[in-house]
């Protein structure tokens, strides 16, 4: 995931250098977007991956953290993206900031609330 983080945040780059954005159609706005996503959400998961492992410290459970941390960097990864892109169109003010922010942490605690077992099963 490091690897593939990393090839997205040079294909990022590549963007970002070679187009000029008020000139740019509607594909490499897309590819723009879509590499950025890609790019934090894999670098959020390796972080948040590498700090969970550091502060659980059991190698037999850790890797069931994966889906956790890899969840959580959806969600932050879209809220960011999506506020760039309202950013862009000019929409982006506080109050649906803090409505945005609001509705991605109603998201994470729906998620988490809904599980249907508890960590404690899978550790014997």
């Amino acid at each position: 995931m490091s690897l593939a983080a990393s090839l997205c945040w040079i294909a990022w780059f590549f963007i970002m250098l070679s187009t000029d954005p008020t000139q740019s159609n509607t594909l490499i706005i897309v590819f723009f977007y879509f590499s950025l996503y890609l790019a934090i959400l894999g670098t959020f998961s390796v972080i948040g991956f590498l700090i969970k492992m550091k502060v659980i410290k059991n190698d037999e459970i850790i890797f069931r953290h994966v889906k956790k941390t890899f969840r959580q960097s959806i969600i932050l990864a879209s809220l960011i993206v999506l506020a760039l892109f309202l950013l862009q169109r000019d929409l982006l003010t506080w109050w649906n900031s803090i409505l945005l922010a609001l509705l991605f942490v109603v998201l994470e605690g729906v998620i988490f609330t809904n599980r249907h077992y508890k960590n404690n099963d899978y550790v014997k």
